[in-house]
């Protein structure tokens, strides 16, 4: 089938990837001109694990292309999807639809036959319907269907995700785009990848109401880490004890910093217009997202108190302190900065005099992104000269450190590990005064 993906980010192009790797004809069309002349070249614009191999070897194959002009390919489509960008919308939270209404108009001009238009970006209920609307509006002869395809992508693990999914949620009640997207997915028919067709405003809300859970789970786990410090208690324990029950589950039990990232935050805030603007308010969404902003915020306090000083005295308590950081993107595997608790931790220690230098093995765009910190090449070289060493994001690489050797590269001993990579007892034999999340006071 041929595939017209609008928007190559993240989503746009990792599906357009994955869908040629199933034998469809696929081409990626972006505005922007430098991003898509830099995949032409075979350059990845974004770190995704497997995503520059599988790119290249689908352009080989002549099954993937890319492109700034949309017409040609849309006319010629089976299917259109609408992968652009629907960020919280500066002020009040709503998403930003205004990238995904333009594609509509673009789409509405070009389609010729019936053309299935499948929204992949996520956009709140009701969407599909205006999309319809504007289409019916520029074309009102033209034959075609909208349908709600939400995406459900783990950065660092999209590919995995995209190929061996939980599920795939489509939502259409129109019987020939249900066989057009039946088709697109067939390769998936091999892993019995459930394939769950609803009505489209139905979809729309299932994305939402997934990240929404998510994210709730994540708080509610890292609360739990605040009262186990209050109570001598081991958080990593009770989420295991938890998490065996088979009710509750062990992912997203993992207490750390908060959560950040390109979907988390901007979803919850767009569910909680929604959800308000329909008359149903949800306060535990509403709650959650405003535990996890004050959580983020709070994360610099964890620095201070390492060295038994007093954040509330009004003066800079980490002045002459050096703070090596390891980890600036949101989660390991991607490069991505959106919302990462970094950009809240690093800003705070500053503002108390600390002087941070910082590593992170993909995030380049910290460098743009925070100011008034030197960054470093590596992990050691972030701990040397340091009092203390903040790990704010888990990567592999920093799993299985030399330990020895970064205490001998420290000027201090102190170690603030914001995700558990380490134990305690082990920090201590090597001379480290360690503080994890939800840790006894006797670690």
């Amino acid at each position: 089938m041929r595939v017209v993906m609008l928007g190559s980010g993240y989503v746009g192009l990792v599906s357009g990837a994955c869908f040629a790797d199933f034998g469809h004809i696929v081409t990626c069309i972006d505005k922007d001109a430098e991003k898509i002349a830099r995949l032409q070249r075979g350059e990845i614009p974004i770190f995704e694990p497997g995503l520059d191999r599988l790119v290249a070897d689908n352009v080989a194959e002549g099954r993937l292309s890319f492109g700034t002009d949309a017409a040609d390919a849309v006319r010629q489509a089976d299917a259109v999807f609408i992968a652009v960008g629907t960020p919280s919308r500066r002020g009040d939270g709503y998403a930003d639809l205004s990238y995904v209404y333009a594609a509509a108009e673009e789409i509405a001009g070009l389609i010729e036959g019936f053309t299935v238009i499948v929204t992949k970006s996520t956009v709140p209920v009701g969407t599909g319907d205006e999309i319809e609307a504007i289409i019916r509006r520029v074309r009102p002869q033209a034959q075609f269907a909208v349908v709600s395809n939400p995406e459900f992508l783990r950065e660092g693990a999209a590919i995995n995700d995209f190929k061996r999914p939980d599920r795939v949620v489509v939502g259409t009640e129109d019987e020939k785009a249900r066989e057009v997207m039946r088709e697109l997915y067939r390769p998936l028919s091999l892993n019995e990848s459930p394939l769950m067709f609803t009505s489209r405003r139905t979809s729309e809300l299932i994305k939402y109401a997934a990240n929404a859970f998510l994210a709730m789970k994540i708080t509610f786990i890292n609360e739990i880490a605040d009262l186990c410090e209050n109570l001598d208690a081991d958080v990593q324990q009770v989420a295991r004890g938890i998490g065996l029950d088979n009710r509750i589950g062990s992912k997203f039990l993992n207490a750390g910093p908060g959560y950040g990232g390109s979907c988390f935050p901007k979803d919850t805030l767009a569910l909680v217009r929604t959800a308000s603007d329909a008359g149903a308010p949800l306060r535990l969404i509403e709650t959650t997202v405003q535990v996890n902003d004050a959580r983020k915020k709070s994360m610099a306090k964890r620095v201070v108190d390492a060295f038994g000083a007093d954040i509330a005295t009004g003066n800079a308590p980490l002045t002459g302190k050096v703070v090596g950081v390891l980890g600036l993107a949101f989660k390991p595997n991607t490069d991505d900065m959106r919302d990462a608790p970094a950009l809240d931790i690093i800003p705070a220690l500053t503002a108390l005099g600390a002087q941070v230098q910082a590593f992170d093995p993909e995030a380049r765009e910290a460098r743009q992104m925070l100011n008034g910190i030197a960054f470093r090449d590596n992990a050691y070289e972030a701990a040397t000269g340091a009092d203390a060493l903040l790990i704010i994001t888990e990567w592999d690489q920093f799993r299985a450190l030399d330990l020895n050797r970064i205490k001998s590269l420290m000027r201090g001993n102190q170690v603030i590990d914001l995700r558990n990579i380490y134990t305690a007892d082990d920090m201590a034999r090597r001379g480290f005064s360690y503080r994890g999340i939800g840790k006894p006071k006797r670690d």
